[in-house]
């Protein structure tokens, strides 16, 4: 059966060795019967920049080759944690760097495919620092620092972020309703998928005058979580590692 499959929000590092080995038994086994796998984000906790030697990225890297090797095109947008993620570990990988927004056509369903944290608007403070992030500036002078500086700072500013998210109500974390309903209208969709509030849920809204679907991927902590798309239906899948 013709199908793709949706996952994000992993958060891979080697503190949390059974999330890597779930993901690398997804990866040679589930993935291997789709026709393409999307990531939608956050594969890793952090991301300081692709001259990293930390192994469990090579580890990842050429076990989603392995996959794209075997014939499934694996394609990547970046999240809010592994936005610097580079050319460099893509040509690694054998994976396709999208934009952060991305419409795909699925056996006749047009899908909005997105991280997620430009729909969280009503949380002001992180907008403003992802704008600043998002500054190519900033990003070419933040990987030119040397590693052990890049790490510090990675450090301090995942450090400040859980204590920030710690006094944010849950409200203010999720995404905005208007924010969605202007995304599926400015693409002219009825779908949309994403991951970053680890929610997972398929809500029924209304967009374009018609109904619609927003559809959103769990986090990898004690279980798996992927969108299983095909012609007859979008469905969200937990399963154990």
């Amino acid at each position: 059966m013709a199908m793709t499959l949706f996952i994000a929000d992993l958060h891979l590092c080697s503190e949390e060795p059974a999330i890597t080995a779930g993901f690398l038994r997804f990866l040679a086994g589930r993935a291997r019967e789709a026709d393409a796998l999307y990531i939608l984000g956050d594969l890793f906790e952090a991301w300081i920049g692709d001259d990293d030697p930390e192994l469990l990225h090579r580890q990842i890297a050429l076990a989603i080759k392995d996959l794209v090797d075997s014939g499934v095109p694996c394609f990547f947008i970046h999240g809010n944690r592994d936005f610097l993620l580079g050319k460099r570990f893509a040509r690694l990988s054998g994976m396709t760097l999208l934009p952060e927004e991305k419409i795909v056509e699925l056996y006749g369903r047009k899908i909005l495919l997105l991280h997620g944290d430009t729909l969280c608007t009503d949380d002001h403070g992180y907008q403003a620092f992802r704008k600043k992030v998002h500054q190519p500036w900033l990003q070419w002078l933040f990987l030119a620092l040397p590693l052990f500086i890049r790490k510090r700072v990675a450090a301090k500013m995942r450090a400040d972020s859980k204590a920030s998210n710690s006094s944010k109500s849950m409200a203010i974390m999720d995404v905005n309703p208007h924010a969605v309903i202007d995304a599926l209208e400015r693409h002219q969709v009825q779908w949309m998928i994403h991951g970053h509030t680890h929610r997972p849920e398929i809500h029924p809204i209304s967009a374009n005058g018609k109904p619609a679907f927003r559809c959103v991927l769990g986090a990898w902590h004690t279980q798996g979580s992927m969108i299983k798309v095909t012609a007859e239906d979008v469905e969200l899948i937990p399963f154990s590692f």
